[in-house]
């Protein structure tokens, strides 16, 4: 997500695609984090909130000299936008990083080079990641 003078212009489609609603989702976030410190009665739906931020801003963490090749971030920021890391707990994030970009590597390697290749998301891929992700899922413990 580029923060440079050229900003959203220098990322491919299927990261625009994905992130659309993060941006909203974490600005909320941070305004009900704030707010959250100082009341401790919150309802469900802002507690949902405060806890897929905390996913997305988990996500978004990258070591130092380790870059992420795009398709792989689109993956990863899809699950976490689309729910599929709603209770999966904060600690185990990068290890379902870690494994999750194992099994797509070997399993929709495929899907990988698609995404890469094309640069942006159709209803086909967006799919093929839905139900790559489920299959993931189904046998990930947190």
């Amino acid at each position: 997500l580029s923060v440079s003078r050229v900003g959203s212009a220098a990322q491919m489609r299927a990261m625009k695609q994905v992130s659309g609603s993060m941006k909203l989702e974490l600005a909320q976030h941070r305004e009900v984090a704030a707010f959250a410190q100082f009341g401790s009665d919150l309802d469900a739906s802002t507690q949902q909130l405060l806890n897929r931020g905390d996913r997305l801003n988990e996500l978004l963490k990258q070591d130092q000299f380790v870059p992420m090749a795009p398709e792989e971030m689109v993956c990863l920021l899809y699950a976490g936008v689309r729910g599929f890391l709603d209770k999966t707990p904060v600690a185990s994030l990068k290890r379902f990083e870690s494994e999750y970009l194992k099994y797509m590597h070997t399993m929709h390697s495929s899907l990988l080079a698609t995404i890469k290749k094309e640069g942006k998301l159709t209803d086909q891929t967006d799919a093929e990641i839905k139900s790559a992700l489920t299959a993931f899922m189904a046998q990930f413990t947190p």
